[in-house]
């Protein structure tokens, strides 16, 4: 399986099929327990879609999988090729996105730099590529900060991708967006899949991860209720949380 694609230059990298394994994983909060006991394998492949209610762990699953937050029990085992460098193999983007005090060419390329891209015409190259990829090379001069809420999760998802990783994170990526600026967020989803970074988001859209997920993982009161097929999940769940969730019902 090719799980990544150095889409920008047209060459393609072989790695070893990833696999992010959690066992028993565990968050708490003083005496509350916001993740529980939560066990799953995610692999390479088709986009990943994270759904339950509200309160359910999605966005601290997210988190804790990308190593902002530390499990206070069990272990999260990365499997990504010979390199075995986590940091580099995973980027996030989050639902609102954090935009820098610069321009939104710059705001590209201070990612690179950080990745360790030294080359300035190596940066210069992958940035005009990013925002190609986005549809914003027409506003590379202009500072990021003025964005439309859209132009500003297209940016973010350039940023990410510009980081060429083997997995991307997307938290809530398209919430509180208009109708077109949800559609242009998902094309480049599709995109970057169909470049062989594999997906793993939240959202809170059935329609959206209709079209988005090829599994889906649903989380109910931080823990694992169901793992299977997109095309399972919708027609027929196989746990009472996720039927009642689908129906637009509370399951408590």
């Amino acid at each position: 399986m090719v799980n990544f694609l150095a889409a920008w230059n047209g060459e393609t990298e072989m790695v070893e099929d990833l696999r992010l394994t959690l066992e028993e994983v565990s968050f708490e909060v003083g005496s509350k327990k916001l993740i529980d006991r939560l066990s799953l394998i995610v692999e390479g492949g088709p986009p990943t879609v994270v759904m339950g209610p509200n309160g359910a762990g999605k966005s601290l699953l997210l988190r804790l999988c990308h190593g902002l937050l530390r499990p206070t029990s069990g272990r999260i085992i990365w499997n990504i090729g010979a390199s075995n460098d986590v940091r580099r193999a995973q980027a996030m983007v989050f639902q609102r996105p954090v935009m820098l005090r610069r321009s939104v060419a710059a705001n590209v390329d201070y990612a690179l730099r950080m990745s360790g891209m030294r080359e300035r015409k190596a940066r210069r190259e992958r940035v005009a590529w990013a925002l190609e990829q986005a549809g914003l090379t027409a506003l590379a001069g202009r500072s990021a900060r003025v964005l439309s809420g859209g132009e500003q999760q297209r940016l973010a998802l350039a940023r990410a991708w510009a980081l060429q990783p083997q997995v991307l994170f997307l938290d809530e990526p398209a919430a509180n967006l208009d109708p077109a600026a949800t559609r242009a967020c998902e094309d480049m989803i599709h995109t970057i899949d169909a470049a062989g970074t594999k997906i793993v988001m939240t959202t809170h859209d059935l329609g959206q991860a209709k079209r988005l997920a090829s599994e889906v993982l649903f989380l109910h009161q931080g823990r694992l209720a169901e793992q299977t097929a997109a095309c399972f999940f919708f027609k027929q769940p196989q746990s009472q949380p996720a039927a009642a969730f689908l129906e637009g019902k509370l399951y408590l």
